[in-house]
């Protein structure tokens, strides 16, 4: 069935555009990306939106020279994974009838603030599962219902972010179930779109479907597409979805094993059987969205990381013009745990519980920047130890290591920090690239080559360092 073990995957995030291709064993062969941002709404003054149109010539450029550096006939398939929540409305001959709002547009704000006159907020966590977040899915078919009911009259389909692709690629109209699982729409437990919620904000059900699995193919590369993108006509398109879902699963993380993303910000989520989302959840922020295997939910909870440890060294190191990250490294080992009495509250970022409260404490005339930026480092790591809690009260594990991806994992002082702040061995794995591995996958085992995504990640060999509680605070 399979022309060979090469997996294109169509990458689309929030900052940059890209195309990778990998074999079965997860290498990374070709990559090539081009800078994405959103545009200026034509339609709304202040509305921001993402040029599907821009996007998808992108796409197409990385993809004739990432294939220009391949061998074409060894290409086994071809996937589109982009960020969650994001997507538009299509007529059924495939016309997208407004651009597709983007999750950084604030038009959605005041519709979150004011769900309740739809649903309580309470009772729609508790079917949905999904924070309230202002860019949820749900708030843009409100968005629609409100100010422009007459698109929604003529809607075939609403098409999630990759299947806008997918249809580019195909021409099919199909949508992937880990996008749906951000949409604040679903009931997560049945894996099925909720007709409460639904017939609570007068959306037709039907106007969400077909809404598939990942791992199904949901049609060929025609050959219009093959033209543009370089790609052989006929080779079978995937669904995958949702980044974050398919970097999870490209960890190589099993169930009850916590992964770490670090950067900007951290994501703390976990493949579990079980979850919950009731007032304790929605208050200690737990996000629950749908793993890419029927029957496991991915629970997750996040705050503002790195993004704090940027401020810090624009406001504290700028006279330090070479290895910055090196030099503040260094300098926090030589601090002893405990960072000397300072302490910081690392709140810098509070999006859903107001305003931000970030404070650091116990400074004196002898204080120095290396204590404080140790002290938030502390202070993450207690954050770390906050939400492993939280993701084991939701999902009724306990934790026996928390495996770390992303640019933050670099940082051996805060592996070892967040160890001893956890208590439980830390692991940092050599793979960065785990969406496009994770999403490539779902591609072997569509095209043949394995009987099964988690088969076919059994090929992939990864390599750990593991940092062991040391019991100091």
């Amino acid at each position: 069935m399979s022309h060979g073990n090469i997996a294109i995957v169509f990458d689309c995030g929030a900052t940059n555009v890209r195309v990778a291709a990998l074999n079965g064993k997860g290498d990374l062969l070709a990559s090539e990306s081009y800078p994405n941002n959103t545009k200026p709404d034509p339609f709304l003054p202040g509305g921001r939106i993402w040029d599907t149109g821009e996007i998808w010539d992108k796409m197409c450029r990385a993809c004739r020279k990432v294939v220009g550096e391949i061998n074409k006939n060894d290409i086994a398939g071809v996937t589109v994974t982009t960020f969650g929540v994001d997507g538009t409305l299509f007529d059924k001959n495939g016309n997208m009838l407004y651009p597709v709002i983007s999750w950084q547009c604030e038009r959605t704000v005041p519709i979150m603030r004011d769900i309740g006159k739809y649903i309580p907020v309470e009772e729609l966590y508790a079917r949905a599962g999904v924070l309230p977040f202002n860019f949820n899915t749900i708030n843009k078919l409100i968005w629609f219902r409100e100010n422009r009911p007459e698109l929604i009259e003529k809607t075939h389909v609403f098409l999630y972010m990759p299947s806008i692709f997918i249809h580019m690629l195909t021409g099919e109209m199909i949508n992937d179930m880990s996008m749906a699982g951000t949409s604040m729409l679903m009931n997560q437990g049945k894996r099925s779109y909720s007709d409460h919620i639904l017939s609570r904000i007068g959306f037709p059900a039907e106007k969400l479907h077909p809404t598939e699995e990942p791992g199904t193919v949901a049609g060929k590369v025609t050959d219009s597409a093959a033209a543009v993108t370089g790609l052989p006509a006929g080779i079978p398109v995937v669904l995958t979805g949702h980044d974050t879902q398919f970097a999870l699963f490209g960890s190589g993380a099993g169930v009850n094993q916590p992964v770490l993303s670090s950067g900007t910000w951290e994501i703390l989520m976990v493949r579990a059987h079980s979850f919950k989302a009731g007032r304790e959840q929605l208050e200690n922020g737990i996000t629950t969205e749908l793993d890419p295997k029927p029957g496991l939910f991915n629970i997750g909870n996040q705050w503002i990381a790195s993004g704090m440890l940027e401020w810090a060294r624009r406001l504290l190191y700028p006279d330090v013009k070479e290895n910055v990250y090196d030099v503040m490294i260094g300098g926090a080992s030589k601090v002893p745990p405990g960072s000397r009495g300072i302490k910081v509250i690392p709140k810098f970022y509070e999006e859903l519980r107001g305003t931000p409260g970030g404070q650091i404490l116990g400074l004196t005339m002898d204080s120095t920047r290396d204590e404080i930026y140790r002290a938030m480092l502390e202070a993450l790591a207690g954050r770390l130890r906050e939400g492993r809690e939280a993701l084991e009260n939701a999902g009724g594990f306990r934790t026996g290591s928390i495996l770390c991806v992303g640019g933050g994992s670099r940082n051996r002082l805060w592996n070892q920090i967040r160890a001893n702040f956890t208590g439980v061995p830390v692991k940092v794995i050599d793979k960065t690239e785990t969406t496009v591995l994770g999403a490539s996958m779902f591609v072997q085992a569509a095209a043949g080559n394995a009987a099964t995504p988690d088969e076919a990640l059994k090929k992939v060999v990864f390599r750990t360092e593991t940092f062991e509680p040391e019991n100091k605070f």
